[in-house]
């Protein structure tokens, strides 16, 4: 019998498992980290998008960081992140991220962002000079980009290429079918094609994680693998979706530990040189060792 535990889609909830229980914040590690992003008005995916690893990576002293604001212009059903009409682009982000980086004394570092469809060059300028700007101001720390797809105006994507990040991710989220309705905004086969164009720019590790619990089947998550190899993707995240609020979409199901577990070989098998599968993995989880 399966140990996958089925949540209806009724307003009555069942409670979480065991696997899926964290610890609250707490230690040394985790309060410099907090105090150098509020210090420094920065935003971070961690809080924004509620992420259950923020104990774990705060407590070793690293964060995933978000710039561009903390308003996206896409409504997607699965993000906590807030949705509306963002701030104006402030030109001095990237030297305050870059400084902030060398004080935290960060050795790998993850850059995201909100999506900026409001924008003509999508935020890909804030991008590249966010990079150059870390590049410049700590020149021993290596990065991953987690970018936006840039609605496909790949001249904005090729901002990011030129400036070479280590690690360039871009998630595909969820299985084609589920794409729709989980990335309201967002198409399966442009997620795709961004990968692609990654490793044909000279990208040497391209990354993209997808969210199980959605109502996928397990042959659509195969056929994403697969999807994602003939991109030449690197390295993949498969992690639980959690739903943030009651007006996100619900969770499907809970997948046990051990599903996850032989998803990750299946993953292996197909020629992923590396892959992150469990409850917990988000998309920047153990990032550092991506570089390996």
């Amino acid at each position: 019998m399966s140990d996958t535990i089925i949540q209806p889609l009724e307003s009555k909830r069942v409670p979480k498992p065991e696997w899926l229980k964290i610890k609250l914040p707490s230690g040394v590690e985790y309060s410099e980290v907090k105090k150098n992003v509020k210090e420094h008005r920065l935003h971070t995916i961690c809080e924004s998008g509620q992420c259950p690893n923020q104990t774990e990576c705060w407590g070793a002293g690293t964060a995933t960081l978000m710039i561009l604001g903390n308003v996206c212009t896409r409504s997607c059903m699965f993000c906590s992140v807030a949705t509306g009409k963002p701030e104006n682009v402030d030109i001095t982000e990237p030297l305050r991220v870059a400084e902030s980086i060398k004080l935290m004394g960060l050795k790998h570092v993850v850059i995201t962002s909100v999506d900026r469809d409001d924008l003509t060059d999508g935020g890909s300028k804030i991008w590249a000079a966010t990079i150059r700007a870390i590049r410049r101001h700590a020149p021993g720390v290596t990065l991953e980009t987690l970018i936006p797809d840039f609605a496909g105006k790949w001249e904005n994507l090729q901002q990011v290429i030129d400036v070479k990040p280590e690690v360039v991710s871009h998630n595909i989220e969820t299985v084609k079918r589920l794409t729709r309705e989980v990335r309201i905004q967002a198409r399966y086969e442009r997620s795709i094609e961004v990968l692609l164009r990654l490793k044909e720019g000279g990208i040497e590790r391209t990354k993209s994680g997808i969210m199980l619990g959605l109502g996928e089947t397990e042959e659509e998550l195969y056929e994403a693998m697969d999807d994602l190899r003939a991109s030449k993707v690197d390295i993949l995240t498969l992690g639980q979706y959690l739903q943030p609020t009651r007006e996100h979409l619900p969770v499907a199901k809970y997948v046990s530990p051990d599903e996850f577990a032989k998803y990750k070989e299946v993953a292996l098998s197909k020629g992923f040189r590396y892959v992150e599968s469990g409850p917990m993995v988000r998309s920047s989880y153990h990032a550092e060792k991506h570089m390996i």
